[in-house]
């Protein structure tokens, strides 16, 4: 009999096409250059990359983009045979905008998108079985039916035991009105054990600095880990025995899209590799996994799009 393989984190949520510019015309109209991504598969990718296994739940159009996303995803390392096809639907597309500093604006192609359509029916549930952790975040619970397939999926991986990891990563232009963004991503963050969100997230949240957020997560929902992101300024980390702070390295920014989903899965692959519970690091573990998450993260801004910019381990370590 065929032994099953295991996974260290099973995703589910978008994979789409981060349409990202190169270049502009003499009335400011972007050339643009189509990029795999998706909150969830860059987050993988690093994990990935990093050396976890890991996998996808997640539906594409059955087009071009579709079937490059899957080669995509296949080329990085992670598992796709949890990704379903869709011939009544495109593959999702983001088309972003970035400003001098290199930050981003978004515009999506998602009306719906096949991203939005994956039903909880067709979920290979195994991929999730076979996992130590399970993560998810925002953009896969804006709509029908992908709302209620994502969140019977985190009951079940819950369930099974299994460890949840959530990132919120608000769009804003996906939801329908902000409060009904905050009441999901807070739906989310009451039922995951790791939750990593950014400086501005929080703020959206609770209209408070990255610290409080993280001690808001610790305290009133009992997060495990908190980790906060702020952006060229570090990131702040948290758990019950210390809480850290690490500094960016300095980088020359072309593209942030992704970092943050880079950030996610450094920093899981590094906890990963300690083999302990969260909030069993201690003050010294937390650090490592910070520093090798902010400098994997702004290695990353280097370059364009989100999986394609992922640096390799041995280029992260230079600089932790």
């Amino acid at each position: 009999m065929k032994e099953m393989r295991m996974y260290d984190v099973t995703a589910i949520g978008e994979l789409l096409i981060d349409f990202t510019p190169i270049s502009a015309d003499t009335r400011d109209y972007p050339a643009m250059a189509a990029n795999p991504g998706g909150a969830p598969s860059n987050f993988l990718a690093a994990l990935a990359a990093y050396g976890a296994k890991t996998a996808l739940l997640g539906k594409v159009g059955a087009d071009v983009f579709g079937e490059m996303l899957i080669r995509s995803l296949d080329q990085a390392g992670v598992e796709t045979a949890g990704i379903v096809t869709d011939p009544t639907v495109f593959t999702t597309l983001a088309f972003i905008t970035l400003d001098s500093a290199g930050e981003r604006s978004f515009s999506f192609a998602r009306k719906p998108g096949a991203d939005m359509r994956l039903r909880f029916e067709e979920l290979n549930l195994s991929l999730i079985d076979r996992s130590k952790i399970f993560h998810f975040g925002t953009l896969s619970l804006t709509d029908q039916p992908a709302r209620s397939a994502t969140r019977k999926a985190v009951e079940y991986a819950k369930t099974g035991g299994k460890l949840v990891t959530f990132d919120p990563n608000i769009r804003e232009p996906l939801w329908s009105s902000l409060d009904e963004a905050r009441k999901q991503a807070l739906w989310g963050v009451a039922r995951s054990d790791v939750v990593k969100l950014s400086s501005d997230e929080a703020g959206f949240l609770w209209g408070c600095s990255a610290s409080e957020g993280a001690r808001i997560l610790c305290g009133k929902y009992g997060v495990k880990l908190a980790m906060v992101t702020m952006g060229a300024d570090g990131a702040y980390l948290m758990n019950r025995r210390a809480a850290v702070f690490a500094p960016c390295p300095a980088v020359e920014v072309v593209d942030t899209t992704g970092a943050g989903d880079i950030f996610g899965g450094s920093a899981i692959s590094r906890i990963l590799k300690t083999g302990k519970a969260p909030e069993d690091l201690d003050e010294e573990e937390l650090m490592g996994v910070a520093a090798f998450a902010v400098a994997a993260a702004s290695l990353s801004t280097q370059r364009n799009g989100g999986i394609p910019s992922i640096p390799s381990e041995e280029e992260v370590k230079l600089i932790v």
